[in-house]
C-alpha cells in the first residue's frame, strides 16, 4: 500500500467516527485493523522520527529525568527517548497500539499505558522533564486543539521542556485534510499555558516529496 492509499484509509476511517460524533475512536480501529493485514498507519515508520531525533542530537547530549511521550503509536519515538537516557512513559488512547508496544518491545524499560489525553492521570500532572508532541494535534479536529494544548502542556514540570512537531501551513492556505496543518499560531497556543517559547524551526523535511514542518520547543519557567 503507497503513502496515497494508507492515508487516504485513514482519513475515510476518521470521517466516519467524526460524522458519528466520536473523534478519537478512529484510531483503535485503525491500529486494529492495521494489527489484521487490512490497513496501514500511515504515520508508522517503525524507527524513531527523525523531526525528533535531529532535535535531541542537537539538544540533548546528556539526557536525564522523566519524559512523557503523548500519542505514542507503536513505540518507536519511546524506546528513542529511553535509549538516550530518560526514564520514559508512553501512552496511547488506543489499547491495541500500546498492546503492539509490549509485543514488539518485551524487554523495554518504557512505561507504557492507555490513557485519555483529555482524563490523564492526575499523578501525571507536572511530572515531566521531556514531554514529547510529534504529530497529535494534527490528527485532531481542530475543535479538540485548544483543549489537547491546556493538557499536554499541564505535564511540563518547572524548568521542563516540550518539543511540538507538526504539518506546518500559511493562515491563509487551505486547511486541507486529516493530518491537518497547522499555523504558527495554532502551535505556538501553548505559549499562553505557561510555557515560554525558545525555539521555532519552519523547514522542509525529507520526505519524498518534501513536507513543510513546524518544530517548536517551548520550556516552562518557574522553581
Amino acid at each position: 500500500m503507497n503513502e496515497t492509499d494508507k492515508r487516504a484509509t485513514a482519513r475515510e476511517i476518521a470521517r466516519r467516527h467524526l460524522d458519528a460524533g466520536d473523534p478519537l475512536g478512529w484510531f483503535e480501529e485503525l491500529y486494529v485493523m492495521s494489527a489484521q493485514g487490512t490497513a496501514t498507519v500511515p504515520w508508522a515508520d517503525m524507527k524513531p522520527n527523525p523531526n525528533v531525533t535531529e532535535w535531541l542530537d542537537r539538544h540533548t547530549g546528556a539526557a536525564a529525568g522523566r519524559a512523557l511521550e503523548i500519542g505514542c503509536g507503536l513505540g518507536d519515538n519511546a524506546e528513542e527517548l529511553a535509549r538516550r537516557g530518560f526514564e520514559t512513559t508512553a501512552f496511547d488512547i488506543s489499547e491495541s497500539a500500546v498492546a503492539c508496544c509490549r509485543r514488539r518491545f518485551p524487554e523495554s524499560l518504557v512505561a507504557y499505558a492507555v490513557a485519555d489525553l483529555f482524563a490523564a492521570p492526575a499523578p501525571w500532572q507536572g511530572g515531566f522533564d521531556m514531554v514529547l508532541e510529534s504529530y497529535t494535534l494534527q490528527v485532531l479536529p481542530p475543535r479538540l486543539r485548544a483543549e489537547a494544548v491546556r493538557a499536554i502542556a499541564s505535564f511540563v514540570a518547572p524548568g521542563g521542556t516540550l518539543l511540538a512537531v507538526a504539518r506546518g501551513r500559511e493562515p491563509a492556505d487551505p486547511e486541507g485534510s486529516m493530518p491537518w496543518p497547522l499555523t504558527k499560531a495554532e502551535l505556538c497556543l501553548f505559549g499562553n499555558r505557561g510555557l515560554a517559547l525558545t525555539a521555532f524551526e519552519d523547514y522542509l523535511d525529507g520526505e519524498d516529496p518534501p513536507v513543510r514542518r513546524f518544530r517548536a520547543a517551548f520550556r516552562r519557567t518557574g522553581g
